[in-house]
């Protein structure tokens, strides 16, 4: 597989594309005012503890309170208020008003304030450091057993006795020298030295540790054996990437090259034509069949459709062919589009269940390489797939997009016959509480033009039964199912 990263790179926001094969699979956006809060650490200040939820709200200085789960407090915690198998409440693990350290899992979502975790973890290149953890642990996708037991051995002879951390392999250790998963560990313990003295000093409510900006994070954490280049436009980002390279992965530092063409980068890879369909709803397939997208809060709906594939032999194998497609585009779709949570598939109905069993492995196989974890159910007896997908950022349409002003995010609006019936309602309102002789009804051009076209007569009639003349005004400001009725 063929892997390449591109960074382009404006005043105020970071871009950067996992192109795969020459197939844009993933991207992620970072502006200024905006940056990601995920694997910052704060001093946090516990405001308010709930029993009945087993949570508590905590102030990390951000515009919402952020919130602690007990099942993400440090084990350290966890064992110091339970014993054997007695479920104990978190007003006897944390109590309002107490300072604690925290970390952000996931940032805030739509009305929703962060995650936190007090199990702090610390990423480098190869490692994942677990200040109040221990033992080692290996990435599930490494999978040969002899490399498996090769890293796992290595770490635990680098660790002191005496050392209270625990270790995660990461995938990108597979292969790596000795030498250098030491100069890791290494830089891991000396970063957490720093960190924790860092914690003593601060106050309540206050940063900690800030996670490296986007264009340093993928150098850490996306690089892998396949990836053959990363590409930057802009040469100050570039050079604070190379330098980064060099000090700490320099068998990578290489690949990293300033693309200094006339071209945008991400108008020569076609990013910003897929970035703009990847808003839109419906989602076309080679074969002539069509995805439908819906994202709402609770959950993101996706329906199959043939559209217009007919197919060359049955209808089963039409039906078949068109789920195996739409299977893989969806795996596409959820990176690019960052969709997480709880997500319904609605593949079209599959009388044979060798071809339901083979969709959903195509589903899983595509979903392999994706960073987020997904999780695929059976095929239910309604014919649906259910499946989450771990959601830690706000999804594409989120972070370039908001709410139209003028249906609120509904995604219709009144038509125009039917603002023409209210204006008529209302004109009789008023007819019944008021006395006037004149009144100007003002609308989009739309709404007006119907009232002078299909609706003329009504007005006429209207006219006669309040004895008033009705004048009409166009108003292209207007919403397409705003109005305004004024007595003259």
């Amino acid at each position: 597989m063929r892997e390449e990263i591109l960074v382009n790179v404006t005043p105020r926001e970071v871009r950067v594309a996992l192109v795969e094969n020459g197939v844009v699979q993933d991207v992620q956006i970072e502006r200024t005012n905006r940056r990601g809060l995920i694997s910052n650490i704060y001093k946090g200040r516990v405001s308010r503890v709930l029993p009945g939820m087993q949570a508590a709200f905590v102030e990390l200085g951000l515009e919402r309170t952020a919130f602690l789960h007990a099942s993400d407090l440090g084990r350290d915690t966890a064992e110091n208020g339970c014993s054997g198998d007695v479920e104990i409440s978190i007003a006897d693990l944390v109590a309002e008003g107490a300072e604690i350290l925290v970390q952000v899992l996931k940032d805030p979502l739509g009305t929703k304030g962060a995650r936190l975790t007090t199990q702090v973890t610390i990423p480098s290149r190869y490692l994942v450091m677990m200040p109040f953890g221990s033992g080692v642990r290996v990435s599930a996708r490494i999978e040969e057993e002899h490399e498996r037991e090769r890293l796992r051995n290595l770490i635990e002879s680098f660790c002191e006795s005496d050392e209270p951390a625990g270790y995660i392999v990461r995938t990108a250790a597979e292969g790596a020298d000795p030498e250098a998963l030491r100069a890791d560990m290494q830089f891991l313990q000396k970063l957490w030295q720093a960190i924790d003295a860092a914690a003593r000093e601060a106050g309540p409510a206050e940063l900690v540790h800030e996670d490296l900006p986007l264009a340093l994070r993928v150098l850490r954490d996306l690089l892998g054996t396949d990836m053959e280049c990363v590409r930057v436009d802009s040469e100050p980002t570039f050079l604070v990437m190379k330098e980064f390279a060099e000090r700490f992965i320099p068998q990578m530092a290489p690949m990293i090259e300033h693309y200094s063409g006339g071209r945008p980068i991400f108008d020569l890879y076609g990013i910003e034509d897929e970035l703009q369909r990847a808003l839109e709803r419906k989602v076309p397939l080679k074969s002539g069949g069509y995805l439908m997208f819906d994202q709402t809060e609770a959950m993101t709906t996706i329906d199959v459709n043939t559209g217009a594939y007919v197919g060359h032999r049955n209808l089963e194998e039409t039906i078949f062919r068109t789920n195996l497609e739409a299977a893989v585009a969806i795996a596409r779709q959820l990176r690019l589009r960052n969709l997480g949570g709880i997500i319904i598939i609605d593949f079209i109905d599959m009388i044979e269940q060798e071809h339901r069993n083979q969709v959903l492995e195509a589903l899983s196989a595509r979903l392999a390489g994706d960073h987020a974890k997904a999780q695929i159910m059976d095929v239910s007896p309604l014919g649906l797939v259910e499946m989450t997908r771990k959601r830690t950022r706000e999804s594409l349409e989120h972070v370039l997009c908001q709410a139209c002003p003028s249906c609120g995010g509904r995604g219709f609006v009144k038509t125009a016959e039917s603002v023409c019936y209210e204006i008529f309602r209302e004109i009789l309102r008023q007819h019944g509480q008021f006395d006037f002789q004149e009144l100007l009804v003002l609308a989009r051009p739309g709404v007006i033009e119907r009232l002078l076209d299909e609706e003329s007569a009504s007005v006429a009639e209207l006219e006669e039964q309040t004895g008033a003349t009705i004048r009409l005004q166009s108003e292209s400001l207007y919403a397409p199912d705003q109005f305004d009725v004024i007595l003259m």
